[in-house]
């Protein structure tokens, strides 16, 4: 990673200040405001005089979850031209992998493009074609490199580049903080869809702040970019203490603490163990056939701080092992403060791996594609404990975290 090219920031990046809360307002949730918030209260000052297009899901929410295409479509101060939906579709009718593809919203009448696996030249089409002169980014983050709406942002910024379009992000809150980074940092060879740049599995930002990192990092020439950013966030803050409510990101992510868990547990899709697909809790329940009490004894042997471990039994209702009863693992956490979801993740497969003679990673090695390289896995099939693997990324995550600190928003 290099930084040669921070001094484009001052010129392609601008950091949107909008008029602070009141006094009274701050009182509430130290009255956390969205990006969006901020962007309305203006009276949509930034985008006066723009056709404008924007990518977003049900996520895009205000605080009285009113949707807000559905908001800035019945304002006349902003003129709305497109919505550009992502995995999951604009409005969340889609499953993993699928989208809602291309049609008229039935409540607003505007063109929805699909963007889903849309990257380059075909993605700066679409906008081309949508007439639209700014592209708005508001989608709520879980803080996972793999959770691929930041690789949407991504795809979008660069699409917005060869397009010679504006482009505008309004910031929300990083789910379970911006504290600190963690985990390996994805290797250039290994870049998919989940996962387009080296950066830490669990990134510990914000959208507007990978935007400004994107920009000034990684993409071949960066976008006209403006951050609105949100007012009244703390980097130490769960998602509980900004007052929003939440709406699930994807049919998967049900709750704020599925996304707790789910930078450490999502590796568990790079096996022939369940990962909770299928259940009330995907992401905290994980399990096979022929997995007993076992396992959650050796993880709880392990006393990882701030998390505990039950045996359980369930029976998915669709994914792997659809119908059957298997056993295996909630995962509890008892201290959020203190838990890191990525040693867990590593220390669930170790046990597993330990506990469980039908322990198997994926043939297609997704395990590699999800923690960025082939180390983690090769670690663990040479027997590798929790500390050895986590040790083998520490010197490149130190250098990323140098990278991020550049692009912070919020101190």
């Amino acid at each position: 990673m290099h930084l040669s090219r921070r001094g484009l920031l001052a010129t392609a990046t601008a950091a949107v200040s909008l008029p602070a809360t009141t006094a009274a307002a701050a009182r509430r949730h130290r009255q956390l405001r969205t990006g969006f918030e901020r962007l309305a209260h203006d009276g949509y000052a930034l985008l006066d005089g723009q056709k404008v297009g924007i990518v977003t899901n049900p996520t895009g929410t205000t605080r009285d979850v009113r949707h807000i295409v559905d908001v800035m479509h019945a304002d006349t101060r902003v003129d709305l031209r497109a919505v550009f939906g992502p995995e999951h579709g604009f409005r969340g009718t889609a499953q993993a992998g699928g989208s809602e593809g291309r049609y008229a919203d039935p409540a607003t009448g505007l063109p929805v493009y699909d963007t889903y696996l849309k990257s380059g030249r075909p993605l700066a089409d679409i906008f081309t074609a949508s007439g639209v002169d700014t592209v708005v980014f508001d989608i709520q983050d879980v803080g996972a490199r793999f959770y691929t709406y930041i690789w949407t942002l991504y795809d979008c910024m660069e699409a917005a580049q060869l397009a010679g379009r504006r482009f505008v992000v309004l910031d929300r809150p990083n789910p379970v903080t911006g504290r600190a980074a963690l985990g390996p940092v994805l290797h250039k060879e290994f870049a998919t869809f989940v996962g387009r740049q080296p950066i830490a599995q669990a990134h510990g930002m914000t959208v507007a702040e990978l935007a400004r990192l994107f920009n000034g990092e990684f993409l071949t020439a960066p976008v006209p970019l403006e951050t609105v950013t949100m007012s009244g966030w703390k980097r130490s803050d769960f998602h509980d203490a900004s007052g929003l409510p939440w709406v699930p990101p994807s049919p998967n992510m049900p709750t704020p603490e599925t996304a707790l868990v789910y930078s450490g547990t999502c590796l568990f899709e790079g096996t022939n163990l369940s990962e909770g697909r299928g259940t009330t809790r995907p992401f905290e329940l994980l399990g096979a056939e022929g997995i007993d009490r076992r396992w959650a004894a050796a993880a709880n042997e392990l006393a990882l701080p701030g998390v505990r471990f039950r045996e359980a039994y369930f029976a998915p209702t669709f994914s792997k092992f659809q119908g059957r009863t298997i056993g295996g693992v909630q995962v509890h956490v008892h201290d959020r403060g203190v838990f890191d979801p990525v040693r867990t993740g590593i220390a669930l497969l170790v046990t597993a791996r330990e506990v469980w003679s039908g322990f198997a990673w994926r043939p297609d090695n997704w395990i590699d594609k999800l923690t960025g390289s082939a180390r983690v896995r090769t670690m663990i099939d040479a027997g590798a404990d929790t500390d050895e693997v986590v040790a083998g990324w520490q010197e490149e995550l130190k250098a990323f975290r140098r990278v991020r600190r550049e692009y912070l928003l919020y101190r």
